[in-house]
């Protein structure tokens, strides 16, 4: 039996494992019935039959790969596959690392929130921002307190102002419902 199982038979039918499937077209996966060729160093070599260009790629020790697809007629470069591979799964992990996603942070305010607890907030947020989160914030109004909506307008605006030297309102105050809320971004470096 050999080492790696290249299908999963169910019921009679045949699952395909994904593990051992590839995207790219190279060499005899190539359908075509006429390419155009580039050489390994960027030259035109031309068009010509798919039987010759695999046999000239052959011939140099190289892959023949399917570029555009989609062009009249396709392109396909000579190229080492193992070593395109290598640099494309490279180049990927390299794009990833550099990849900085900004997540958005709830918090929760109260219009009737105590000081210590205002203070304890504002410092979380500020945490957030300094690492380039941004922070959403919502205010719920309950039974009587939404006839005192500008009691709650005024700790949000507070609570904006503690952050203005590190944050710039993306979204104003609106009240949707019940539910006041802001959206604030940090600032550009």
């Amino acid at each position: 039996m050999s080492g790696l199982c290249l299908a999963f038979y169910f019921n009679g039918g045949v699952i395909i494992n994904k593990k051992t499937q590839n995207s790219d077209l190279v060499n005899e996966n190539i359908r075509f019935k006429e390419v155009l060729v580039i050489g390994p160093q960027g030259e035109q070599l031309g068009v010509m039959m798919r039987r010759e260009a695999l046999e000239k790629a052959y011939d140099q020790d190289l892959d023949l790969l399917c570029v555009a697809p989609n062009a009249q007629p396709p392109v396909c470069k000579m190229v080492d596959y193992g070593k395109y591979r290598f640099e494309a799964k490279k180049k990927a992990k390299e794009a990833k690392k550099n990849q900085h996603n900004t997540e958005i942070k709830p918090l929760r305010l109260s219009p009737v929130i105590d000081t210590h607890d205002f203070e304890t907030k504002l410092k979380q947020a500020t945490k957030w921002i300094e690492t380039g989160n941004k922070v959403k914030i919502d205010m719920r109004f309950r039974g009587r307190m939404m006839t005192r909506q500008e009691v709650g307008m005024k700790v949000m605006n507070e609570f904006i102002a503690g952050l203005s030297e590190l944050a710039v309102v993306d979204k104003q105050p609106k009240l949707e419902g019940n539910i006041m809320s802001c959206v604030l971004t940090p600032k550009k470096k």
